[in-house]
């Protein structure tokens, strides 16, 4: 199945107040793993950006001035992600900012029911608890010690690693290829051991005679006569 893992980075919380989408990455996965295919854009908004967002993302308006707008990579945008369900951390933010983006240019809206929202997927496997990417990360002994600030690209990637925990963990050693070729059959047989050598005994006569004595007390086939007869001194 084949997914695009999505995160964007704006100039602010809320585009019906005019921010705007200036990066956007999209990681190609298939069968939850990572294809190395991906779509990275900087954007140039067409607006500033607040202090507040530069100490998050690094990015100002001057270092995107010359970026293209959306209305020119979202062409490429769109064919990269085709027809996959879109899998985001806290979707309905980063949804908002790019339906604004496509309503401003004419676009259709993204359709929800192709949306898969880790966060949510995250508060219901750890109800109670801290699901942001950092400390999802820390669940899961992922490394974000790259993470000094957020970029779209590299959250992306982390979240793409995080989906996979989210869903169960991969465990390559049980994937099962739907094609019959590839399919191995494994035969199991018990190993050969050579033959154990007779230990000696560790009880007297004495004692085996009153084995033997309480044996014939146990009916006509006690589960002794299955094995070897006591034979002091061997």
């Amino acid at each position: 199945m084949r997914e695009i893992v999505l995160d964007t980075e704006t100039t602010g919380l809320d585009p019906s107040e005019g921010h705007r989408i200036l990066e956007i990455a999209a990681v190609e996965i298939v069968h939850q793993v990572a294809t190395g295919r991906v779509f990275h854009a900087l954007i140039n908004p067409q607006r500033d950006v607040p202090e507040d967002a530069v100490r998050v993302h690094g990015h100002t308006a001057a270092s995107l001035r010359d970026k293209p707008l959306f209305e020119n990579l979202v062409d490429d945008f769109l064919a990269f992600v085709a027809d996959a369900p879109l899998v985001i951390h806290n979707a309905e933010f980063d949804v908002r900012f790019l339906n604004s983006e496509l309503a401003r240019i004419g676009r259709s809206s993204i359709r929800q029911d192709h949306i898969v929202d880790t966060l949510a997927l995250a508060r219901k496997n750890h109800p109670g608890q801290s699901n942001s990417l950092n400390a999802l990360c820390d669940r899961y002994r992922i490394d974000r010690t790259r993470r000094v600030q957020h970029g779209a690209l590299l959250d992306a990637e982390i979240l793409a690693e995080i989906y996979v925990e989210l869903k169960g963990g991969r465990q390559p050693s049980l994937s099962f290829q739907n094609e019959p070729d590839s399919c191995k059959i494994v035969s199991w047989a018990p190993a050969r051991t050579a033959p154990r050598k007779a230990r000696r005994s560790l009880i007297d006569s004495v004692e085996g005679a009153t084995h033997q004595q309480h044996i014939g007390t146990l009916g006509e086939a006690p589960i002794w006569f299955r094995f070897a007869a006591f034979q002091p001194g061997l």
